[in-house]
């Protein structure tokens, strides 16, 4: 076992200096390591978990890797996950914060570099999930309608309604058809560990802003803050931003030089927990508020498992699936477009630079670190000229 949570670590820890572009990124970064590469979990498993996460509030990449650690190697598994993934960005965002002012700029080329590989990262995603969870015609025309009511309905909520009613058409069209065995999902603790955790999420979500007023902590006001908005947003961490901005005792300037640091740097966008709590209490500000951010996204991961694991597998489920499975395809392919796209080309040059990449990890398939490493480099070239 202890060589499976060594692997853990390793293979998270590289997506964590590795994974730049955003949730629907890392969704791309993640399947190339832990579906294509290691081979941890096939395409279905994977969509599954994606699909739970997609409903979850909180960040669906961070708990999209701590799923699959719990899968692979328990809860200690799923805490390695978490670390290998997050802290790297973490420490970054705490050295930002620790000595860089308000001043500082980030539009440099290298960034512009990061942002463009994102989009070659997540149209090979595309690519490789449509095969397995969108083959036919059908399951294409769900996503195809799915990624346009995405785009027409750019919010966390519709997003969950779009999933939804793909799960409603997925459960009437397919009921009667044949279903695949769903894959097994093996997990080293059960329902009444679920239990426990559900009630612990909820606990901690009633009590914590009741006994704010009794106790006088800066540490404490920072896990009662950082708890609270990490257990209630659904979007991901462009919709945590506005919360974090209404709810954090620093000046306007300083929370965008942070949001700045966390664009440039891989992982969860969630990790400006980090840059901010060192901000306004040091190191443990930072370490507490970047523990009480995630600390729902455990809990709820934890909560969930057993009970997915067990209804997943009957046929009613399986029919639904297919819509969802195909829906996130769909999802997918709409964030290809905005924000990932958008965000990234600008220019001819940042669209020859999409190609160049793309092919480098289509077509030579080359690792996603090194062809992450050579967009850096022709980014930095470019915008430097």
């Amino acid at each position: 076992m202890k060589n499976r949570y060594i692997e853990i670590l390793k293979a998270s820890t590289k997506l964590g200096l590795t994974s730049f572009g955003g949730p629907a990124a890392h969704i791309g970064y993640f399947r190339d390591e832990y579906v294509d590469k290691r081979k941890w979990l096939d395409d279905k498993l994977y969509a599954d978990i994606v699909a739970l996460c997609q409903f979850l509030p909180g960040p669906a990449s961070s708990q999209v890797g701590i799923s699959i650690g719990l899968i692979r190697g328990g809860l200690l598994g799923g805490i390695i996950s978490w670390i290998g993934f997050t802290m790297p960005s973490v420490i970054l965002l705490m050295l930002f914060a620790a000595f860089i002012s308000s001043s500082g700029s980030f539009d440099s080329g290298w960034i512009q570099g990061l942002k463009i590989v994102a989009v070659a990262v997540v149209a090979h995603a595309l690519i490789g999930m449509q095969k397995s969870l969108a083959p036919d015609n059908i399951r294409i025309s769900i996503a195809i309608g799915c990624a346009i009511l995405t785009l027409l309905f750019p919010t966390a909520v519709g997003q969950i309604a779009i999933i939804l009613i793909a799960g409603i058409f997925g459960y009437f069209y397919f009921k009667n058809a044949s279903i695949d065995t769903a894959p097994e999902m093996k997990l080293s603790f059960g329902k009444k560990t679920g239990l426990i955790s559900w009630i612990l999420f909820f606990i901690l979500l009633t009590l914590l802003p009741l006994l704010k007023p009794f106790v006088q902590s800066v540490y404490y006001t920072i896990f009662d803050t950082y708890y609270r908005v990490g257990s209630i947003v659904f979007g991901g961490g462009h919709v945590v931003l506005p919360m974090l901005q209404r709810e954090v005792d620093v000046s306007a300037d300083m929370f965008l030089t942070g949001y700045g640091a966390a664009q440039a740097v891989p992982g969860p966008l969630f990790t400006i927990a980090g840059f901010l709590g060192q901000i306004t209490a040091g190191t443990g500000g930072a370490l507490i508020a970047v523990f009480a951010m995630f600390l729902p996204s455990f809990l709820l991961v934890i909560g969930t498992l057993p009970f997915w694991s067990i209804i997943r597998s009957k046929k009613g489920i399986q029919a639904a699936l297919k819509g969802v499975n195909a829906a996130v395809v769909g999802i997918l392919l709409a964030a290809l477009y905005d924000p990932v796209f958008t965000s990234a080309v600008n220019s001819p040059i940042d669209f020859v630079i999409v190609l160049i990449t793309f092919t480098l990890l289509v077509v030579f398939k080359l690792a996603p670190y090194k062809v992450v490493l050579i967009s850096v480099v022709l980014g930095g070239i470019v915008h430097s000229l």
